[in-house]
């Protein structure tokens, strides 16, 4: 497994397989941050959504749905989408830095647990979800 720095990123795929994209460590940023780059698009996530979110699926003790939406679409309730911007999670809302770009958390984190040992995801071509190790 590379460092995941901006030198050696991580290079993970969606679950469903479908796309590769790269994820690596920002400690110096305000926050530390995790930088998604898919394509063109540039994503930033808290660097803390690894602790937090690994901390949130312990406690939730089974497979939980991804729900990866977009931030101008509505989150199902009870994905990790969802709780990647409830008011409820740990930083009181969004996880994504990037005003427009806050979304697909429950795209982009879960590979980078399961790349991590930290959870398990399923592969399918549709409604994938994960589960704490």
């Amino acid at each position: 497994m590379t460092a995941g720095t901006q030198q050696e990123p991580w290079v993970l795929t969606t679950p469903p397989g479908t796309s590769q994209y790269t994820i690596y460590r920002d400690e110096r940023g305000e926050p530390p941050a995790l930088v998604c780059q898919v394509g063109a698009t540039t994503l930033k996530y808290r660097l803390r959504a690894v602790e937090d979110l690994h901390a949130w699926l312990t406690g939730q003790d089974d497979w939980v749905p991804l729900g990866a939406a977009d931030e101008k679409k509505t989150a199902t309730p009870g994905t990790v989408e969802a709780w990647g911007r409830s008011p409820d999670n740990p930083v009181g809302g969004w996880y994504g830095l990037r005003n427009g770009y806050r979304g697909r958390f429950g795209m982009y984190l879960p590979p980078l647990l399961e790349a991590l040992g930290l959870a398990e995801v399923t592969h399918d071509p549709r409604n994938n979800s994960m589960r704490a190790i």
